[in-house]
């Protein structure tokens, strides 16, 4: 048996959540990006009294590491490391772009005459530009994290050959200038579940981060989307 505490605050939308084996037992949202450092250490409080556990009974904490708002990732790794130092649980570092890419791939089952699906979750990173990667039906990364300037051909060699699914707040961008037959665009909300999910798998792997060294994954110098 695993109790976890998963905490993403990459995004507009914050989410903590306390999860069994990768199920979730309770959870806490919040909508203000700005909000987020306020409300980590209530939320975690409440959540686990709800849930009837103290928080040295965590067997690890988990954190999305990014990419994303800068100001989320820097609140959701500090907040974490710090958990993890005071109550010496193991921290364990989940990709955004993983998070959305599981998502999909979870909830969608695109297949059209043998072709492969490949999976490509989109942040929003500000003007036409997003953080991105590729990934396929397991999770294998195609394409490494990186950030792209949105334009028209920037996939075409991969729609070619692949059907793609395109998910995320930065996908609507690429949406606007994408029509081809193999690309779906799939809107995911932020969920606790696929995150908790991720990190159950890494829990079981024991693939723990090094407390002391670990940053936040910004694939660029700066981003908050309030700018």
């Amino acid at each position: 048996m695993s109790l976890l505490l998963n905490i993403d605050t990459a995004v507009d939308k914050a989410i903590i959540s306390i999860s069994k084996d990768g199920e979730i037992l309770q959870e806490a949202v919040n909508n203000e990006q700005k909000d987020h450092g306020s409300f980590l250490q209530p939320a975690i409080q409440s959540i686990s009294k709800k849930v009837g556990i103290h928080l040295n009974e965590l067997d690890a904490i988990a954190v999305v590491a990014g990419p994303g708002s800068y100001t989320g990732l820097r609140v959701g790794m500090a907040t974490t490391k710090g958990l993890c130092y005071a109550l010496n649980k193991p921290l364990i570092t989940i990709s955004s772009l993983h998070v959305l890419a599981w998502q999909a791939i979870q909830q969608l089952s695109v297949t059209q005459n043998d072709i492969p699906t490949l999976y490509c979750p989109m942040i929003d990173a500000r003007r036409m530009e997003v953080f991105t990667a590729i990934y396929n039906e397991h999770l294998t990364t195609v394409l490494e994290p990186c950030a792209l300037i949105v334009e028209k051909n920037i996939f075409a060699n991969q729609l070619l050959k692949s059907k793609m699914v395109f998910v995320g707040n930065g996908a609507a961008k690429w949406q606007q200038l994408c029509n081809h037959e193999n690309a779906t665009f799939f809107e995911a909300e932020t969920n606790a579940l696929y995150m908790s999910e991720l990190s159950y798998a890494k829990y079981l792997q024991k693939t723990f981060a090094d407390i002391a060294y670990t940053e936040p994954m910004y694939v660029k110098e700066f981003y908050n989307n309030s700018i």
